[in-house]
């Protein structure tokens, strides 16, 4: 079997450094986890209100949110935007995701963060499982709404990783795709002005403090693509993000590289009556590409392989390469049944029965 098959070419996303306002920035394929975009997307930063992203994933996986709360007075006055909570009112957990989401209430998350896990402190240790279970191995956090903090970090791919993460849940998604709400005698318009600006543009959240800058997550949706862009402490954070997820959406189309059934070599067959065997594609493999790479696919399994072999019996693995790096990788099955010859099997039983 050959090590290597060339398949197709594609990809170089051509925005200069130097056009992006962001100190950090990174756009992501919310479908294949593809980096399309980076720069310095690994270095740790504070992140403001983007914060709230984990708060929320946190309180929608773990609470139901058509229950109803009493606003605690910890939650009361908590410093920076807010969506002027009273002590003592009643409402509902989803009333609260707008609240934080939609017009960044600091207390909105406080009061999340209390309901859902006994205290701030306790919650923030729920924060810090979600992240290690999503790998965000650069991210740390001390409280559910972003206010600077010296154990309080996180960096541009990480928050991709969330967003991305994130966008799958239904309760979420819906959130901060919602333009404006009325909660009570409040009219909560969203801060992301993306809603508005960008075709397919459905979230995510802004964030700013003095010490972290402009920081912005954003995500857009076109023809079943979900693309997710963020930005620390970006100047022209709206300008930036405008620019770099329409080149996501442009430069990039999602390609079947791979389909299923489709032959992608042969094995030799020690024993049968055939003396080769193809295998082929146990699924489809899709991925966003552009015109410059080069893809490699590698087949893991041996050259050979002892009669009998069934059609459809798994065969090894099938690795997809860009430029030599791995990208993914598929199932691999035979194509037909080749069995022992005839004259073999029989004077396997006449040995058995002579003897």
């Amino acid at each position: 079997m050959a090590a290597a098959v060339l398949l197709a070419a594609a990809c170089i996303f051509p925005v200069k450094v130097s056009a992006v306002s962001a100190r950090k920035a990174i756009v992501l394929d919310g479908t294949t986890g593809r980096v399309l975009y980076e720069k310095d997307a690994n270095s740790r930063s504070l992140i403001a209100s983007t914060t709230k992203m984990m708060t929320a994933l946190v309180v929608c996986e773990q609470c139901n949110v058509l229950d109803r709360m009493r606003i605690p007075e910890e939650a009361v006055g908590i410093e920076g935007s807010s969506m002027y909570l009273r002590t003592g009112e009643v409402l509902t957990i989803q009333e609260l995701l707008y609240g934080m989401m939609l017009h960044s209430g600091n207390d909105a998350a406080t009061a999340l963060a209390i309901y859902c896990g006994g205290t701030v402190e306790g919650f923030a240790e729920l924060m810090n499982d979600k992240a290690r279970e999503l790998g965000m191995n650069d991210s740390h956090f001390a409280n559910p709404h972003g206010l600077d903090a010296p154990n309080h970090y996180s960096t541009a791919k990480d928050l991709a990783i969330l967003a991305s993460y994130a966008m799958h849940n239904p309760i979420f998604a819906m959130t901060v795709s919602t333009k404006s709400v009325t909660v009570g005698s409040r009219y909560l318009r969203n801060h992301n002005k993306l809603l508005w600006r960008l075709e397919g543009a459905n979230g995510i959240k802004t964030g700013y403090t003095k010490a972290a800058g402009r920081i912005l997550v954003s995500g857009a949706k076109r023809q079943g693509r979900q693309l997710l862009c963020v930005t620390i402490d970006a100047p022209d954070d709206w300008n930036d993000h405008v620019h770099l997820l329409e080149q996501g959406f442009t430069r990039y189309t999602m390609t079947e590289l791979i389909h299923a059934g489709q032959v992608l070599g042969s094995v030799q067959v020690l024993g049968g009556a055939e003396k080769q065997v193809a295998v082929e594609a146990a699924e489809s493999f899709l991925y966003p590409m552009a015109d410059g790479e080069k893809v490699t696919l590698e087949l893991s399994e041996a050259g050979f392989v002892y009669a009998p072999v069934a059609e459809g019996e798994d065969a090894g693995t099938a690795h997809i390469l860009i430029d030599g790096n791995p990208v993914g990788k598929i199932g691999i099955v035979y194509q037909m049944t080749v069995e022992q010859p005839q004259e073999t099997q029989k004077s396997f039983w006449r040995r058995l029965f002579s003897r």
